[in-house]
């Protein structure tokens, strides 16, 4: 992406990010209307709802991430900022210390600003604001000051799509790469797995402005990733029905161009001990099953990358790993599962 093509840079030298940045932080009064959930606080006065973020982000850590999708990554990283707290409540998180515990430091809109200028200076392709959805205006805050110190690179924004409509509004034009995490589809499993029963009907409302905002992804001459929207679904186990359900959206809803990242990454961590049907890793047939199902509904921009680990990793699944399984589920491992340690290398 040339120097200045990132139209957040047209909208600083308009003046309109600085009026974006005054009608950001009005969302943060009570009742705080930056996420869908309207928690009844002054985050402006530090008060806290679900997210257990006040008045400036929390930020786990920041650095080249190499485990993006390979059009984000390249071969100097994405640069990834991990926003701590967050408002949803995925009982199988894999971040849980920085979600539900909110590890990390304090970020004021300076140090925010530096992060990134900092990813920029070290060859980053991207700045990749992972789990920005509580904290949009503080994001907002910091990017005038990033781009005043020179940022010019493309935004990607991780999201689990529970965003309100005024922030992605205020998004709009800033954001180059949206990238929203389709979890589950149906109420009751979104209640119990994800803490919020309307999830996917805010999610799929949010994906399609997200679309309209910034269409399919398009790549540059390299491969890197310059515009557009990225879906990732990750296969959950026994819920191969949720992932239909998902990925028939996609296809119905937003097109067989869309990019699809199906992740086959899953393993218990979090609370899913105590939701014993989801306390184990998918079995490679319900990899290979959902790879064919998006097959079948023509999705036809399929991260290719997820394809052959997935392939690989089934092949090299034998007895040795279901019975590692049925041991941690018995209770053998399971201090180990929890922190996402000991289990098999597929």
């Amino acid at each position: 992406m040339s120097a200045d093509a990132s139209s957040y840079v047209a909208l600083y030298r308009s003046g309109e990010l600085a009026e974006r940045v005054g009608c950001a932080l009005q969302l943060l009064g009570a009742p705080c209307r930056v996420c869908p959930r309207l928690y009844s606080v002054d985050r402006l006065a530090d008060e806290r709802g679900l997210c257990r973020i006040g008045r400036h982000a929390i930020v786990a850590s920041h650095f080249p991430h190499f485990g993006e999708e390979d059009c984000l990554r390249g071969w100097n990283g994405s640069g990834t900022i991990f926003f701590a707290g967050c408002n949803l409540r995925c009982v199988s998180c894999q971040n849980y210390g920085v979600s539900w515990e909110v590890e990390g430091r304090e970020a004021p809109p300076e140090r925010l600003a530096a992060m990134m200028q900092e990813l920029q200076e070290i060859g980053c392709h991207n700045i990749n604001w992972v789990t920005p959805e509580h904290v949009v205006p503080q994001i907002l805050e910091a990017l005038p000051l990033a781009v005043g110190g020179g940022l010019r690179l493309p935004i990607v924004y991780n999201t689990s799509a529970y965003d309100s409509p005024d922030s992605l509004a205020l998004m709009d034009g800033v954001v180059d790469v949206y990238m929203p995490d389709l979890k589950l589809v149906g109420s009751e499993r979104t209640r119990r797995y994800l803490g919020k029963r309307e999830c996917f009907e805010v999610a799929s409302r949010n994906v399609l402005e997200m679309q309209r905002q910034v269409g399919d992804l398009a790549l540059d001459e390299q491969g890197l990733a310059r515009r557009g929207l990225i879906v990732r679904h990750l296969v959950m186990p026994g819920l191969l029905d949720e992932t239909e359900d998902v990925l028939r959206f996609v296809a119905k809803q937003l097109g067989s161009g869309t990019y699809v990242n199906l992740m086959g990454q899953y393993y218990p961590a979090g609370r899913t001990e105590r939701h014993p049907e989801i306390d184990r890793r998918p079995y490679p047939e319900e990899l290979l099953r959902a790879f064919e199902i998006a097959d079948s509904l023509g999705l036809r921009r399929l991260d290719e990358r997820s394809r052959r680990q997935t392939v690989r990793g089934a092949l090299a699944y034998g007895p040795c790993e279901r019975q590692w399984e049925a041991a941690r589920r018995a209770g053998t491992f399971r201090g180990a599962a929890r922190r996402g340690r000991d289990r098999p290398r597929l």
